[in-house]
């Protein structure tokens, strides 16, 4: 049996989706569904929030798992990422005001603010800008408004709150999207099972 780990929220309607055409999974999972472990034939999915799915992998509860970019870049599990799924795509950056693209990378100590604070803090030192992170759980574009920070580290999709409050992406750190992670041990002790299933995600990835 193969154990999965899955983000709830919006990557999940498109996991199910894959998992049904590679008839790993025929369940229907909507909006109010409040299962948080789910056995299929020979696979268990856990239904998890997307920052706990590497800690799942990880520690080997789990197989395989399917989280975004940005939260294995600031999970930093030891785990192997072994397939871009192409879906969820989008983009983490530096954030300014529209006037200040260019004016952050001279500020001496700049103060950002982030939900990623592991991103945020890599990306600074990679390019040798000193920092003071400012963590914050949610809207962050508030941040600069207020004075709070000089700069944001977001995820940028539309890009559409960022310019409706003054603000615009000014330096991208990575492009993001949905990523199959495995356990390195599952890797090894379950090569062909976790190889088939492998493949048949490569196939539906255009």
């Amino acid at each position: 049996m193969l154990t999965f780990a899955l983000s709830k929220g919006r990557l999940a309607d498109k996991i199910f989706e894959m998992l049904k055409q590679l008839n790993l999974c025929d369940i229907n999972i909507s909006s109010d569904d409040r299962r948080l472990v789910i056995t299929n034939g020979n696979y268990t999915f856990f239904l998890a929030k997307p920052s706990d799915v590497p800690t799942f992998v990880e520690a080997g509860v789990a197989d395989l798992g399917v989280v975004g970019k940005d939260t294995i870049l600031e999970e930093k599990r030891d785990i192997a990422e072994v397939l871009d799924l192409g879906f969820g795509k989008c983009k983490i950056c530096v954030c300014t005001k529209n006037e200040d693209t260019e004016k952050y990378k001279n500020i001496l100590n700049l103060r950002v603010a982030t939900k990623y604070p592991n991103i945020a803090k890599n990306y600074f030192d990679s390019v040798h800008q000193n920092c003071t992170i400012i963590k914050l759980n949610g809207s962050v574009e508030l941040a600069p408004i207020v004075g709070l920070s000089d700069v944001i580290v977001d995820i940028v999709e539309s890009g559409r709150t960022l310019k409706e409050n003054g603000l615009a992406p000014a330096t991208t750190i990575s492009d993001l999207s949905a990523r199959l992670v495995v356990n390195n041990a599952s890797l090894k002790t379950k090569y062909e099972e976790i190889y088939n299933v492998i493949k048949g995600f490569e196939s539906l990835v255009k």
